[in-house]
């Protein structure tokens, strides 16, 4: 008697899942891009009660607002992008917002911020929140703020 046997397949490494949306460059759309990041989140495995899960929408709502205030240009929206590697397993947060000319200083280079100012501390939290981070402007009209957390 013959048996159909299934060929054996290698083992495949999970593929990366993303999350895009544009939204509104304002205090709104800087919310909804941290409440959307909490839900994306909590739908790949990542639960609301957990440290990452806090980081992760932190991180989101820092650079989400860093692009409603010092990126906006009228008319023209950010983009938040959430890409999660499995096999790190680390999230890549992304927002990309249409003003190039105005880059955050580098990592490393963050000027100390005043005692007395009630802002200005976003980027630090970033710094010390993610395992790296930086800026890219990949053509003329956009830059991207980006970061990287480790996930357990």
């Amino acid at each position: 008697m013959n048996a159909d046997i299934a060929p054996t397949r290698a083992p495949q490494a999970a593929s990366a899942r993303h999350f895009t949306i544009r939204l509104s460059a304002t205090p709104r759309g800087a919310r909804l891009a941290r409440h959307l990041a909490a839900e994306q989140l909590d739908r790949w495995g990542c639960p609301y009660d957990t440290d990452a899960h806090h980081t992760v929408t932190l991180l989101v709502a820092e650079l989400a607002t860093n692009a409603a205030q010092h990126g906006r240009v009228g008319g023209r929206d950010f983009r938040l992008r959430l890409t999660l590697h499995p096999a790190n397993p680390a999230l890549r947060i992304e927002v990309t917002d249409p003003r190039p000319d105005r880059r955050p200083p580098a990592p490393g280079d963050l000027p100390a911020p005043s005692r007395e100012s009630d802002s200005g501390r976003g980027l630090f939290l970033v710094e010390a929140l993610s395992t790296h981070w930086g800026t890219v402007a990949d053509d003329p009209y956009t830059k991207t703020v980006w970061c990287e957390v480790a996930l357990p």
